[in-house]
This record gives structure tokens, sequence and C-alpha cells, in this order.
């Protein structure tokens, strides 16, 4: 697993500032006001600090960003990063200036003068999700980042309030573990063995086996791995922290743990990028994972479908036919059209077992979704405009980008098969529409129900403003945020 930065809330009172080692960063407001910790730096430095803040480049910078001086005279530091940050800011200013500096640690030493800043909290949040490496199979030195002090007027009570982001960042390396892992490592096994070890957390973790999903008539599902030596299986969560009685709220992921199309198979290039294809799963148990740790005061249920797509002599072919879980017959015109086929038996059962108050489905759905909304934005639809209106206040909150696109029965028609009750592919016209109609035939109309096509933002190629290269962890604390806001009491 990877080894995020361990951060430390200490008293402000450091005494002699000139002798600390690696690399210090401070805040400044935009007319420059240094903190008295700072200007006890800046005495040191013989006024290089000020003279920073005072310049043409620093008077540029948008809130949160960072001007450095390398190997300051008068200090032992290697490097001061002067942020812009007022006290007066708000919380997405605070976690990218944060953010700011966790992509510029490099060192094994790293203060963080916030003395009385009241955002120190947000600040380490943005500095934890951005310093995040992935680089358990690199040979040679790999990055030891030693703990990060943050120097505060008052670390109890700071250490207190980071106390919720400490669990929620925890979920989101969770999610980007699992996305980040290859899929010889992380095949139906190891990620169901993951999910099971969370049951340490106090989850109630149950695995379904290929025996008991054929009894159940998941025939959507197991035919999407049945080319694979992985065997298929389905994960539930359960976290009971509300009511007894109260319904819960269900999230439901698609982990497909290697997406090579099967017989439709996908262009050589770029097809490693789908050991990605379990994202919706992985966001789940990153939910799941944060829910437990901090203790949620709510019932929420995390389901997966896990299963390899490979081409095989009993690989799934197209033109075959299968019969879902809810007693639909389904042609499967394009094998890589698997995600939906998994997702139609996890989330019927989802309902027939639970009657959740409300369901939300991540996947990485569709390429269409990519084609239309770039990697900014999550694809979002919903038969329910409360609970759609409600999760997209949250990931505004949480400046996790999502747009609302349309249903309606024109697409729906596009699904018509000439053999089936639906066929699973409807061509690149709307794709990622007619895929979300597709899931729409397996949701109850009393059920509100959310669908997230993430393909776009569960993967980064050039990295984020709080992620590096690959994993974001996109939608955790968005769908963390809408529980709070609307599910807890």
């Amino acid at each position: 697993m990877s080894h995020p930065v361990q951060i430390r809330f200490e008293d402000s009172d450091k005494g002699d500032l000139t002798d600390l080692t690696g690399r210090i960063a401070l805040f400044a407001d935009a007319a420059g006001a240094l903190s008295p910790m700072a200007r006890k730096l800046d005495r040191a430095a013989k006024g290089a600090l000020t003279r920073a803040v005072g310049s043409e480049a620093f008077g540029k910078l948008k809130p949160g960003e960072a001007l450095e001086l390398a190997f300051p005279a008068g200090l032992a530091a290697d490097a001061v990063q002067i942020l812009r940050l007022p006290k007066r800011t708000d919380a997405e200013a605070a976690r990218k200036a944060g953010a700011s500096i966790g992509a510029a640690h490099r060192d094994k030493a790293l203060t963080v003068l916030a003395e009385t800043h009241p955002r120190a909290a947000e600040i380490a949040f943005g500095l934890a999700l951005r310093a995040y490496e992935f680089e358990i199979y690199r040979s040679g030195e790999k990055k030891d980042f030693g703990p990060v002090s943050f120097c505060v007027a008052k670390p109890e009570e700071v250490a207190a309030e980071a106390a919720p982001f400490a669990a929620l960042a925890e979920g989101v390396f969770f999610t980007r573990d699992l996305i980040n892992e290859p899929a010889n490592v992380l095949n139906t096994y190891e990620f169901a063995a993951r999910l099971a070890a969370m049951g340490e957390l106090g989850l109630e973790v149950e695995i379904l086996e290929e025996e008991e999903l054929e009894k159940l008539g998941m025939r959507a599902l197991l035919g999407v791995g049945q080319g694979s030596e992985s065997p298929s299986k389905v994960v539930v969560m359960q976290w009971k922290g509300g009511a007894k009685d109260e319904p819960p709220l269900a999230l439901v992921g698609k982990g497909v743990c290697f997406d090579t199309g099967g017989i439709s198979l996908k262009p050589a290039v770029g097809m490693e990028d789908m050991v990605m294809d379990m994202g919706g799963a992985a966001t789940v148990a990153g939910v799941m994972r944060t829910l437990a740790l901090r203790k949620a005061k709510t019932n929420v249920v995390g389901l997966v479908g896990l299963v390899e797509n490979m081409p095989d002599g009993k690989a799934q072919r197209p033109g075959d036919v299968v019969r879902s879980m809810k007693g639909d017959t389904i042609e499967v015109i394009n094998t890589d059209a698997e995600g939906r086929l998994v997702l139609a038996d996890v989330l019927w059962y989802t309902q027939e077992r639970f009657a959740p108050r409300g369901m939300i489905d991540l996947a990485t759905l569709t390429g269409a979704v990519i084609v239309a909304l770039g990697d900014e934005n999550a694809g979002v639809f919903s038969n329910d405009d409360t609970l759609c209106n409600a999760f997209l206040k949250a990931a505004a909150g949480e400046n996790e980008g999502a747009w609302r696109l349309p249903l309606g029965a024109v697409y729906d028609r596009m699904l018509k098969s000439r053999v089936a009750d639906m066929r699973n592919s409807c061509g690149r016209d709307a794709g990622s529409i007619t895929a979300a109609q597709f899931l729409q035939r397996f949701v109850k109309p009393d059920t509100p129900w959310i669908h997230l096509d993430i393909a776009g933002t569960a993967w980064a190629k050039s990295g984020t403003e709080f992620s590096p290269k690959g994993a974001t962890g996109w939608g955790v604390r968005a769908l963390n945020r809408l529980i709070q806001d609307r599910f807890e009491g």
C-alpha cells in the first residue's frame, strides 16, 4: 500500500527557527503581512521574505498559490515556500494552499507555520491529498517523507478539527491505492480480501461467490466474467451507524478488475489504463472506509460487483442472450459494454435485499462521457431531482466536477433488441445516456437513484490540483459530504 505523509500538530512556540532544515512553508495575505514566526525568519534572512512578498511576482499569485525562495541566506532550510492566503479565506483556497505545499514536498523535513490561521485543518487536508504517491513497485530509493510539523497556536484543538479530514483522506487514499494497483495483483480474490479486512473497522462484510450468484440468477454479471480465471464475486459492506429500523443509503460500484473488452477486444494502445475500470467499486470502498473511520451516524450499504473481462474459449460472445436477476433478457451486442451488465444485477439485488432510501451507482462506464465532458466532470443521471440536486451541491462544495445529463423515453427506444428484451449497446450516438437508460431499467420507480459515470474523473493522465498522475479518488469527498449533509441526523 502507499504511504502518505503523516501530519502532526505542534505548538507554534518553537524558539530558534533558523535551525529548521528541509522545507518551510508559511503564509502571507495580499498586502504581504507576515505572521510573528515568519517575521522571525525574515529577520534571520535579512529581509528576504519581506522583499519576496512585496514583489510583483507575489502580487500576481492567486489565493493558494506560492512563491519559493531557494537556499535563503541565514537559514538552515533548503527552501522557504510563501503562500498567498489571507486568514479570511474559503475552504477551497485553504486546501489549494495545502496542495501547493504537498506538491512541492520532496524532503524528509517539512515545517508549516500555520500559527493562528483558522483554516489550518483544511490546509493540512489539502497537503495530505496532494502529497500522496503510489510508488511501491519502483526499485531503488523511494521518497521517504518524515512527519510534517504543523505549527499552530492550539495544536489539540486543530488536531481535533482535523480528525474527520484524516478519515476522509484515508478513504481517498484507499480508493487511489485500489485503482493504481496492477491487475495481476488486484484480481477479484485480492480485491475482495482487502474489503473483507475492513471488518476490523466495524463494517459488516459479506462475499457472495459464483455458486450463490448463480442461485440468485445473476447471469448478466456472471456472463461478463466467464472467460476469466478469476471468479466473479459480489461484496456487500454494511455500516450500521443509524437507527436499527432506518433504511440504508446504498452505494453500488462497478468492479471490472481488468477490461480487455472481451471478444470485442479493445485496441492495444491505451489498454494498460484499464487497470482503473474498477474505479466505481474502489470509490464505494473508499467511502465505506471513511464512514467507518469517522463513525458516521447513519446506515449505508456498499455493494460492488467484481469481475474480469477476458477473451477466452469460454468468454461471452457478441450475439449471446443472457437473463438478468430481474428476469429481463439482454442481447449482448458488444462484450466491451460489460459494466452495465455487472451493475444491472447488483442494482436489482440491492433493492430486493435492502429496499434502500436512495441508491447511487458509480462506474467508469463509457468513453462517451469523456467525449462529452472531458476529465473535469463526471456524468450525472438521475430519476429524482431532490437527491440529484443534493449530490450536485455536495460535489460543488468539494470542488469535484459533476454535470447532470438527460434521461428520456427517446433514448430508451434505442435499446430495442431484435431477439431480447433489450440490447446492451446502442452504438456511439448518446453513448453515455443510453448506458444510463439501460441501468434505469433495473431501478424500481420508487427508488431515488443516481448514476455517476466517472470514466473521465477517476483517472488523471497528467495529475490534478489534489492528486498526482493516476487515480484521483474522485467522488469519495462528494459522497461523504452528501451523506453528512443529507443522511446524518
